[in-house]
């Protein structure tokens, strides 16, 4: 028999046994709103590169986090799932626009990091969502301990790093950072199943999870492909790069316990 005669079912690829049609239906709605996240963070991020209408910085921090505690306090409901919407995409352009700092960096040294990032980020978020979804259930949610244990070791990396100004301990702070980030996307697909096949279909602040894991691998991404760009192993850095780093570093921390204590709660 010619095993080139065979013929090949792609509809298996897309069967998903281990969860419920109305749990596909719901990841159906969370890719779709991270689809959505996408586009207004693009254009947060045009607005400030292009227009210089808005700018990347605190006031687009503060905004950013406001709009995301803003929706976590607004309850889900179909009477207000177009508000949710409204301030998921909201939410997603303040985002965008304070990608702006760290792209003006990334486009001075070479411009075509960013795309390379991009597709770095999108392939390595696809690969590991595929993992998840595929894996027996609950089969990754053991790692959540492990990665925030890793998000507390990042801080502290940071914090020290604040006094040294080290170029290595940076860089391993990023790779690490990568690494952990990687991790939670394992970890937040398969809470987000469980989270559905337990009867809690909030689509929109699900994707705030992933979204959060998308962008945070971006950023972690173009700031490693820059540095390899330009850096050298011995050089020192600036306090400015040294402030910046422990900025991520708290904000990925507080995002990460925010999650993780929602998810113990839920589950």
């Amino acid at each position: 028999m010619n095993v080139f005669d065979r013929s090949i079912n792609l509809d298996a690829l897309f069967k998903f046994s281990q969860m419920s049609r109305s749990t596909q239906a719901h990841l159906k709605k969370v890719y779709s709103s991270l689809a959505l996240c996408m586009l207004a963070a693009a254009a947060g991020s045009y607005v400030h590169l292009a227009t210089r209408l808005l700018q990347g910085g605190v006031l687009s921090v503060l905004g950013s986090l406001g709009m995301m505690f803003w929706l976590a306090m607004t309850p889900a409901s179909p009477h207000t799932e177009k508000k949710r919407l409204a301030l998921l995409a909201g939410f997603a352009f303040l985002t965008g626009v304070g990608l702006g700092p760290t792209l003006d960096l990334v486009i001075a040294v070479d411009p075509s990091i960013v795309v390379t990032a991009f597709l770095g980020t999108a392939v390595v978020f696809i690969c590991f969502s595929l993992s998840a979804l595929y894996a027996q259930r609950r089969s990754y949610l053991f790692l959540g301990g492990t990665l925030m244990s890793g998000l507390s070791v990042l801080f502290l990396m940071s914090l020290a790093n604040m006094f040294f100004g080290s170029v290595l301990l940076f860089k391993a702070h990023m790779y690490l950072g990568l690494l952990v980030m990687c991790g939670f996307v394992l970890f937040d697909t398969q809470l987000i199943i469980e989270k559905a096949e337990n009867g809690d279909k909030d689509y929109v602040w699900h994707c705030v999870d992933l979204f959060l894991d998308f962008i945070t691998i971006f950023r972690k991404l173009m700031v490693l492909l820059t540095m390899n760009e330009k850096c050298s192993p011995h050089e020192r850095l600036s306090p400015r790069v040294r402030e910046r780093s422990l900025q991520v570093a708290c904000r990925a921390l507080a995002a990460g316990c925010r999650a993780h204590a929602a998810g113990s709660r839920e589950l």
